[in-house]
């Protein structure tokens, strides 16, 4: 990779996303309406003593979540347009390369995931009073790396659909298996032999654990710190096999 083309290409990435309204609100706007939804979803639920209210375990996950779907269906459109009205075709004309591309995507994406993170965030602490006992600024570095992981995944799967509505049709394929062997609903030690062995090999079973992780402990653990280098690699290696599969042309 080029630093030079890296940071041009992020640059105009970064251009493109701020003159896009829509997807502007669908990144702030979006998270904000559906933690409301959350907080009075539990707000009257009675707390056990000593323990953290459901609110607090719930919106904590969901702070990782929103920026794995949103920045995962962002991406995929987002790169099919680029395919699909040519833009791809005439960039790769240039000096520009594929890594340099997909990592532009990645960083300028995964800094809109961080600003995503930290407003969400900064709405449940100040307005609906999370508390969890690790920083605030942990978990938006987690729900950052998450970010990232989604935009990998997203270009990833923009490679195999020729239509936006085929890049859509990945969302139940690659997010939803996740979301439900996370640990969220269930936790893994409880699942059925087959499910938890599914669930090691997911990355966003380790972005919830370290989520969690943040949520019990006042320090940073050692088991947070793994589990967020293995979302970080597993965003690395599908951001190289993204470029790998990375095609001119739709067709």
């Amino acid at each position: 990779m080029n630093p030079r083309i890296l940071a041009a290409t992020t640059g105009r990435i970064l251009r493109q996303l701020r003159h896009d309204r829509r997807t502007v609100a669908l990144l702030l706007v979006v998270p904000t309406v559906l933690l409301t939804l959350v907080y009075y979803m539990y707000v009257d639920q009675p707390t056990p003593p000593g323990q953290p209210s459901f609110f607090d375990q719930v919106a904590l996950i969901m702070l990782g979540f929103f920026p794995f779907i949103i920045m995962f269906l962002v991406t995929s459109i987002a790169m099919l347009r680029e395919r699909t009205t040519g833009t791809l075709e005439r960039l790769l004309t240039t000096p520009l390369g594929k890594l340099d591309l997909l990592f532009g995507y990645g960083i300028a994406f995964g800094l809109a995931g961080v600003l995503q993170s930290t407003v969400a965030a900064l709405v449940a602490y100040r307005v609906f009073g999370l508390d969890t006992a690790g920083s605030a600024w942990l978990v938006i570095m987690i729900a950052g790396i998450n970010a990232v992981l989604a935009v990998a995944l997203g270009l990833l799967c923009s490679a195999f659909a020729r239509t936006e509505f085929q890049a859509v049709q990945f969302m139940p394929v690659v997010v939803l298996p996740q979301l439900l062997l996370c640990g969220l609903f269930v936790p893994r030690g409880e699942m059925a032999g087959w499910l938890h062995a599914i669930s090691n090999v997911l990355p966003l079973s380790y972005a919830v654990e370290a989520l969690q992780e943040v949520g019990a402990h006042p320090d940073p653990t050692g088991t947070m710190w793994r589990d967020a280098a293995i979302v970080a690699g597993a965003a690395v290696v599908a951001l190289v096999l993204a470029a790998a599969t990375l095609r001119r042309r739709s067709g």
